[in-house]
C-alpha cells in the first residue's frame, strides 16, 4: 500500500475495504518510499495473491518485483492513485469493485512490455512513451501530481510551449527503420494514459501485440486544438496520427532520453522493446 497515493488518501480509502477481501490471512505492508514496492513484491513468492494499493506508479513497481519471481502470484489492483490508467481495461476503476474482483478470484492473463536498455531491463504494464508525453509526464510529476486528472491537462498546456520534434529511429518487427521526426511516440499495452486520455483506443493487453502511436510534427496551435480528441479516442482521424502494431521494436543507438513508463519518468538508452505474452495473471 502506497500511503502517499491519491494525495495521501490511500490508507483511509483502504481501511473500510479490508474485511471485503474474504477469509484468509491478509498482510498489509505500507511502502516507505520509491522502490520499496519492488522489494515487497519480490518477497511474495508462495503468496496466494499480491494486491497493489495505489496508482500507476505503485502498480509499476509491484510488476517489477513480481516478474523477478519464477512462480508469480496473481496481481490485484486497488486504484486509489491519480491516473489509474491500466485498470480501465479491466473494469476496475472503482476501488470497491477492485476489492470484490480479488475476493471473487477470477483472473485474466495480460501481456507486459519488456524494455531493454543500456543499464538493464524494465517492464511496463501500461505504456512506454517518448517525446511530448514524456515531457508532459515529467512536468506533471514535478508540479501537478496532486491535482488529479486535471493536472495532466495543465502539464500538457505548459509543455506545449516547448513543443519540439525529435527523432529516435525505430523498427517494428522485421520492417525498415523509421527515422522520421515525431512529437510523440507511444508503445501502448492498454488503452489509456493520464487517466482519461484514450491514447490507443484499440489496444488489448492480452493480444500479444503492442499498439504503436506516432504523431508527426505539427505546430503548437494545431496540437492544442487537436488535443481534446485524445479524450474521445478520435485523434486517429488526424493525418498526423498513425497507429501500428508489433511484437518487437528495435531502436537505433541513441543517447539516453526521457522515457515515460507507466507514468514514471526514466532516462534510458533503449535498445529494444518486446511483448511478453500473458506474463501476469490479474484479477479482473
Amino acid at each position: 500500500m502506497n500511503g502517499a497515493a491519491g494525495g495521501g488518501r490511500a490508507a483511509q480509502r483502504l481501511a473500510p475495504l479490508l474485511d471485503r477481501f474474504g477469509e484468509g490471512s491478509l498482510d498489509v505492508r505500507p511502502t516507505s518510499g520509491p522502490g520499496h514496492a519492488v522489494a515487497l513484491a519480490r518477497e511474495a513468492a508462495g503468496a496466494d495473491a499480491v494486491v497493489a494499493v495505489g496508482g500507476d506508479g505503485t502498480v509499476h513497481e509491484v510488476v517489477q518485483g513480481l516478474l523477478a519471481l519464477a512462480e508469480r502470484p496473481p496481481l490485484g489492483i486497488v486504484p486509489v492513485g491519480t491516473g489509474n490508467s491500466f485498470v480501465r481495461d479491466l473494469g476496475l476503476r472503482d476501488p470497491e469493485k477492485a476489492v470484490a474482483a480479488v475476493a471473487r478470484g477470477a483472473t485474466r492473463e495480460v501481456d507486459v512490455l519488456r524494455v531493454t536498455h543500456a543499464d538493464g531491463v524494465v517492464y511496463s504494464l501500461n505504456l512506454v512513451s517518448v517525446g511530448f508525453a514524456a515531457a508532459a509526464g515529467a512536468t506533471t510529476n514535478a508540479k501537478y501530481k496532486g491535482w488529479g486528472t486535471g493536472g495532466y491537462v495543465f502539464a500538457v498546456l505548459e509543455t506545449l510551449y516547448g513543443l519540439r520534434p525529435m527523432a529516435a529511429p525505430y523498427r517494428l518487427d522485421e520492417g525498415a527503420f523509421d527515422s522520421r521526426p515525431f512529437v510523440l511516440l507511444s508503445f501502448c499495452n492498454s488503452t489509456s494514459t493520464g487517466g482519461d486520455m484514450a491514447m490507443a483506443p484499440s489496444a488489448d493487453p492480452s493480444d500479444g501485440e503492442v499498439d504503436v502511436v506516432r504523431i508527426a510534427p505539427m505546430n503548437r496551435r494545431r496540437f492544442l486544438t487537436s488535443f481534446p480528441r485524445i479524450f474521445r479516442g478520435t485523434h486517429g482521424a488526424l493525418p498526423e496520427v498513425a497507429f501500428q502494431r508489433a511484437r518487437h521494436v528495435a531502436f537505433a543507438p541513441i543517447g539516453p532520453v526521457d522515457v515515460m513508463i507507466d507514468g514514471e519518468i526514466l532516462r534510458l538508452a533503449m535498445s529494444s522493446l518486446e511483448v511478453v505474452p500473458k506474463a501476469l495473471r490479474v484479477f479482473a
